[in-house]
């Protein structure tokens, strides 16, 4: 099984994450869904050509975060002419150590693969997987990198507070 979302599933929501601004609020939705967010480590990157241009500031940032950046030769590319430090690894095939050894050794906290191809026996198909049965976060789109990465920006500023729901409408009494 491969774990990209089909419309039938991006409607589904299951958590709840609530705060003052969106980023904190994604990361406790995150946290709640079983996938927190990881505030320090190592971050494979894997975007399709047509996402690596709008990765890059992305990518910028976690690394002035503080985390390692590994990618795919075509991201590294892309970040490597945006100035953004990155470690080369290869595709599955090619060489060893690759992305699965990296995650089986828990060296990698979060995984930002766009799809270009989808299906279990595809390269970017056990890049999923794996990271399911490794309990990597993985983040499969834009929109979903942008907000994780505000989310984790937003964590190493401040800690979580957990605050009644009231006190985010005002008392209804």
């Amino acid at each position: 099984m491969d774990v990209i979302l089909g419309p039938e599933m991006r409607s589904t929501g299951e958590v709840m994450g609530i705060d003052a601004d969106f980023p904190m609020a994604f990361a406790k939705s995150q946290l709640a869904a079983g996938s927190a967010l990881p505030t320090s480590g190592q971050i494979f990157i894997s975007v399709r050509v047509d996402d690596q241009e709008a990765i890059a500031p992305l990518a910028k940032l976690l690394a002035d975060s503080g985390f390692t950046i590994l990618a795919t030769a075509g991201t590294h590319a892309t970040l490597a002419r945006h100035g953004v430090p990155a470690t080369l690894v290869r595709r599955l095939a090619e060489a060893r150590p690759n992305i699965i050894d990296y995650m089986k050794n828990g060296q990698v906290q979060l995984i930002i693969n766009t799809p270009t191809t989808k299906g279990p026996n595809t390269d970017e198909g056990k890049i999923r997987a794996m990271s399911v049965l490794q309990r990597v976060p993985i983040v499969t789109t834009l929109t979903g990198a942008a907000a994780a990465t505000r989310a984790i920006a937003a964590m190493k500023k401040a800690d979580w507070q957990v605050r009644p729901l009231q006190s985010y409408f005002g008392n209804s009494e």
